[in-house]
């Protein structure tokens, strides 16, 4: 049973990650590639602990601006 919520988890984490990647361009963000690749790979924690993320990761997944 653990290993299939540690799958969820994963899908979700990567599923996240990618979303948040192919909509970067709606964000406010830098387009530099260290600074794209290191709030992907943050999304989680970052969407937890900033609102000014959290409106960004909506912009990039919804396409909203």
């Amino acid at each position: 049973m653990s290993e299939l919520l540690f799958v969820g988890l994963f899908i979700g984490y990567v599923y996240g990650a990618w979303k948040f990647w192919k909509g970067f361009e709606r964000t406010t963000y830098s387009r530099s590639l260290p600074y794209r690749l290191g709030l992907s790979i943050l999304w989680p924690a970052l969407l937890i602990t900033s609102k000014s993320y959290r409106r960004n990761f909506t912009k990039a997944l919804k396409g909203s601006r």
